[in-house]
């Protein structure tokens, strides 16, 4: 760019661009990616379909009041999966495997935390098998523990359907080899299995048992309205609180009230109904139960990458102002500005550049 003295301003810029290009762009893009951390996998940033629009069953007319009943509740109960809609979420890590009896018992020792609920079940309690009996509490304890936090319900479903929208972790057609549910196919096994067990089940981003075994729970508050309502399309968090539900879970039992989180992936005596990727299930935070199977993985915020995708949106701009380009410039500014909405230095060029478009 030619150094023009009626333009001072831009001169200015044309310094600035230099200057950050040398010290900032440069050395990023000479560092290699951060590392993954152990038994993580990233999940890059982009958009997904979160949901999915399910036909209601049709009425016949000679349907017994059993029948009749049973198909509304079938409604309401999948209803809260609806309506299928476009989400982005930024780049995030999560677990590869579900938190394991292992990893629990040195949380345990570390902390002085109480052991879950049938901490002593002989049939649960290996050392490479799930934890279990854990409420969202003691899940919440955990991943802030290990450095980490729950994953969002957006980010889950993301993890679990892949880019493809899977309606299984594996794909689109149910298979009872690729995943713990159901009691088995003969409905005589009772347990959990290893972490790392029905690799040929693992979701498009390799992450395994979202499907069975047991239960996760996620950060979010549960609302059955929630895709219907909510304008959140970017790093959606959930309802701010929960709503009163008469439930603990099931489609038709009203015994518990109360505010409840969301849980997802079925779990080894669940029915294949509750292992879609897309499938909304809920309890009390409070509730450990064995007859529900709850465990939980963890997830990490990819903070680095986020600022990384933000400075370059900021050189964009620095460049396209050079080139006098200040409503393309205005545009990546406002990208920048997207994950970092209080960056004082990106605020200030906004400022800059909506005054030379104004000029």
């Amino acid at each position: 760019m030619k150094w023009d003295t009626d333009k001072p301003m831009i001169n200015f810029l044309f310094f600035l661009l230099l200057t950050v290009f040398v010290e900032t762009y440069l050395p990023l893009s000479a560092k290699a990616e951060p590392p993954v951390p152990e038994n993580m996998v990233l999940i890059n940033a982009g958009g997904f379909m979160r949901g999915i629009d399910k036909e209601k069953p049709i009425k016949g007319k000679n349907m017994s009041s059993a029948q009749k009943f049973k198909h509304a509740a079938s409604q309401k109960a999948f209803a809260d999966e609806g309506p299928a809609g476009m989400i982005y979420l930024s780049a995030y890590y999560l677990d590869t495997y579900e938190v394991s009896n292992t990893q629990y018992t040195e949380f345990i020792k570390a902390t002085d935390y109480p052991a879950p609920a049938y901490w002593d079940h002989h049939e649960l309690n290996k050392p490479d098998q799930p934890v279990t009996g854990v409420n969202w509490y003691d899940a919440n304890a955990y991943c802030h523990w290990a450095n980490k936090r729950l994953p969002t319900e957006a980010e889950w479903e993301k993890a679990a359907r892949g880019p493809a929208g899977s309606i299984y972790p594996w794909g689109n057609v149910l298979e009872y080899d690729r995943a713990n549910f159901a009691r088995g196919k003969t409905g005589q096994k009772f347990a959990t299995v290893p972490v790392d067990s029905h690799p040929e089940g693992k979701s498009y981003y390799g992450v395994y048992n979202m499907a069975g075994n047991v239960f996760e729970w996620v950060q979010d508050w549960y609302d059955p309205n929630y895709y219907k309502t909510s304008k959140e399309v970017r790093n959606p968090q959930g309802p701010l609180s929960g709503i009163e539900l008469g439930a603990t879970g099931t489609y038709i039992d009203r015994l518990a009230a109360g505010k409840k989180k969301v849980i997802r992936g079925g779990s080894w005596f669940a029915p294949s109904q509750s292992i879609t990727t897309t499938h909304r299930f809920w309890n009390d935070p409070m509730n450990n139960s064995y007859g529900v199977g709850l465990g939980f993985r963890c997830a990490r915020s990819v903070e680095s990458d986020a600022q990384m995708q933000s400075r370059h949106f900021y050189m964009e701009a620095l460049i396209q102002m050079g080139a006098e380009k200040y409503k393309e410039a205005l545009s990546s500014i406002n990208k920048a500005l997207e994950d970092n909405p209080d960056n004082k230095e990106y605020r200030s060029l906004k400022m800059m550049i909506k005054k030379q478009i104004n000029l």
